[in-house]
């Protein structure tokens, strides 16, 4: 190209005669033809008399080195020929530095168009065109280009490299503010959740918890549940490792087709609480066992308190029924008591009568289950990144590991999960069987590895697509809980404060677990509690037993934002460390009126405080001096109590003619916050300049006052 012009040529060939002849005039032309022809003579024939230099002059060359077939052009003669050229490839300055032998390529017409914001990363560029990033850098040198895969490369290179690959590359233009709208941007795409359109519900399998007295025969029917109905092929030799497990049954109306419940494994009441309590209610129904030969016992009192507070429904289990001296009418007596009434009587809690040792009666048990379930009509959205639980987790060998329920989406193998403080990418997925899944559908169990740390059982897991957001909400959560442990927070009620910890909730209900030495007291308590008349807010006793302050009773208040009551009663050892890492109040007393009148001013402290005006103080105007630049100051004597910077009221022959806010309180020409009594003061309020004389200017403040039942 260069030695199309002759100007630019002859320049060049005397510019590489001079460079070789190594010499220059003072002007720092370049030597004619004959001048040069000596020169070069005398450097040939007589070295000896050229003269050592001795430093370098002006317009002198210091250094030369042979580039072969660079075309090597001052740079002001390039940029004017890079002016005059009218290829566009011609503006690149790389294209101009790389060796004439680089090929030239160009995208089709048809091309598919890679979008990319500056800076263009080398490595986000190989990822858009679908390449290694070795390959890339390989492409870069064939340009003349030298960079890593985290340097970044201009407009005319990216434009080349995709070319060379069939891709057409356009520079996304970044907007004044675009960077300012990039965090919230990405945290739209890290929305944790969503409502699902009622079209995409599926129905899902029910999620059931067994819960009942200790010595009931939970865990025998538990055993015998993962026995029952195993449709042929599957494994019946099911283990507990991951705290839940799934049966699979033929359908009780549709023989033809499977049905599948999902138990959760939990040990009695404290997991599930404990899960509650982090806001997951992920039980549909509880199996109440209970046995005909002893009846109803206070860990069933505390079972169906337990589960009426989540709201899921109960089907009471009546087990050894095969035992000589069972009773199964007698505990259906007794647990109409506490609101449980059987079909058979005209209530709607189902009743069923098995054996667990002997397995009578199981088929009847999972038909009732699946029959509750139909009316229930649960159903979730599998289509959609997985949301859910964590049943239980553990350190392992391998690593931390974390057993997980999926409320609804479905949860994949290689996706990104947030789960409470920790995060990471799903290795794998782990069922009860020991066996790896590919995924885990809604109101499915699976132990779930890939996760940095161990969560806290009831923790809820999203799956997220980006992985940098998840990590950076994670560690957030991390540090709010550190702040929260070292400010000394605590995430439960109490009594004289419980206005500052639920303000947020809508329904103004103060819920108490009520725990006495006797029977007597207990319903003397509770009758008292209830009389508490009030239309602002209300009271509910969520459980009252006879015993001491137990574990149990503080998972039931941690998961329903609840206070202990204890009256003559113990409380167990271990108990207040316990109450005090779920931020739980427990109060004892000795004298009932004492008890009644702290819950009636705990009912109170729910009530949203009234805003109160005082009068801190009045000013009489006396004078009124006008401004030049517009306004009014009112001269005034302060006649009682203060005046103080703030809300003030312009008084005018005992009505109230304007309320704002003071733009200027002086004495003496200086500015002050308080002007006492007997003194005189200037005053100017914001929005008013009516002022007469004889007003009186106000001065008062809002303060909280609380409400009363």
């Amino acid at each position: 190209e260069e030695s199309e012009e002759s100007e630019e040529s002859e320049e060049s060939e005397e510019s590489e005669e001079s460079e070789e002849s190594g010499v220059s005039t003072e002007d720092g032309e370049a030597p004619s033809g004959e001048a040069a022809e000596t020169s070069e003579e005398t450097a040939v024939d007589k070295p000896e008399a050229t003269p050592e230099p001795q430093g370098p002059q002006v317009g002198e060359k210091i250094g030369f080195i042979d580039l072969g077939n660079y075309q090597h052009r001052p740079a002001a003669r390039r940029d004017r020929k890079e002016k005059r050229a009218d290829k566009p490839a011609d503006k690149s300055a790389p294209a101009k530095r790389a060796d004439p032998r680089v090929p030239q390529y160009k995208a089709p017409t048809d091309a598919k168009a890679i979008t990319l914001k500056p800076p263009i990363v080398v490595r986000e560029l190989a990822e858009e065109i679908g390449r290694k990033p070795f390959q890339i850098i390989a492409d870069l040198m064939e340009v003349g280009v030298f960079a890593n895969v985290n340097q970044s490369i201009d407009e005319v290179i990216a434009r080349k490299i995709c070319a060379k690959h069939g891709f057409r590359f356009e520079l996304e233009k970044r907007e004044r503010g675009a960077g300012a709208q990039s965090l919230p941007e990405k945290k739209k795409r890290l929305e944790l959740d969503s409502d699902d359109d009622p079209k995409d519900l599926k129905l899902r399998p029910p999620v059931v918890t067994v819960m009942g007295h200790v010595d009931h025969g939970k865990t025998t029917l538990l055993d015998a549940l993962r026995q029952a109905n195993v449709v042929a092929g599957e494994s019946g030799g099911i283990t507990q490792h991951i705290g839940a497990y799934t049966v699979t049954l033929p359908h009780p109306d549709k023989k033809k087709k499977e049905a599948q419940i999902t138990f959760l494994d939990t040990p009695g009441h404290a997991a599930f609480s404990a899960m509650r309590a982090r806001g997951a209610d992920v039980t549909d129904i509880v199996i109440l066992v209970v046995a005909a030969d002893d009846g109803v016992k206070p860990q069933t009192v505390e079972a169906i308190s337990h589960a009426k507070e989540s709201g899921a429904e109960i089907i009471v289990a009546v087990n050894k029924c095969d035992n000589p001296n069972a009773n199964p009418q007698q505990a259906r007596s007794e647990l109409q008591e506490h609101g449980l009434q059987c079909e058979e009587w005209g209530g709607d809690t189902q009743f069923r009568d098995i054996s667990a040792l002997k397995k009578q009666g199981l088929d009847e048990l999972l038909e009732a289950v699946l029959l509750q379930a139909e009316i229930m009509e649960l159903k979730a959205n599998p289509s959609r990144l997985a949301v859910g639980n964590v049943v239980e987790s553990a350190m392992e060998q391998g690593g931390p590991t974390a057993t997980v329920l999926v409320r609804k989406g479905t949860l994949k193998v290689g996706h990104v999960v947030i789960c409470g403080q920790q995060y990471g990418k799903v290795r794998a997925l782990i069922n009860e069987d020991g066996k790896r899944l590919k995924e885990a559908g809604p109101s499915v169990a699976a132990k779930l590895l890939g996760l940095n740390g161990a969560p806290e059982a009831g923790d809820e897991f999203n799956a997220v697509e980006n992985e940098k957001a998840a990590r950076e909400l994670a560690e957030e959560r991390g540090e709010k809980a550190r702040q929260e442990m070292l400010e000394g927070r605590a995430a439960g009620v109490t009594l004289e404060n419980l206005f500052d910890t639920i303000a947020a909730e809508q329904a103004k209900v103060l819920k108490v677990i009520v725990k006495a030495d006797t029977q007597g007291s207990t319903e003397a308590i509770v009758d008292a509690l209830n009389k508490i008349e009030s239309e602002k807010v209300s009271l509910e006793v969520i459980h009252s037993a006879v015993g001491t302050v137990n574990e149990s009773d503080v998972n039931l208040a941690a998961s329903s934002n609840g206070v202990i009551l204890g009256f003559h009663t113990r409380v167990d050892k271990a108990v207040p460390d316990h109450a005090k890492h779920h931020g739980v109040q427990i109060k004892t007393y000795k004298i009932i009126y004492e008890l009644v009148d702290e819950v009636k001013d705990a009912m109170a402290g729910l009530l949203d405080p009234v805003s109160k005006e005082v009068v801190v103080g009045s000013a009489e105007v006396r004078e009124l001096f006008p401004l030049s630049k517009g306004g009014v100051i009112a001269g005034c004597v302060v006649n009682d109590g203060r005046i103080t910077r703030g809300k003030v009221r312009v008084m005018r022959r005992g009505k109230s003619i304007h309320t704002g806010d003071t733009q200027s309180l002086r004495r003496f020409k200086e500015n002050v916050d308080v002007v006492r009594a007997g003194m005189d003061c200037g005053i100017r309020v914001q929005g008013f300049d009516e002022f007469e004389k004889g007003d009186l200017i106000e001065s008062f403040k809002l303060e909280q006052v609380a409400q009363e039942l």
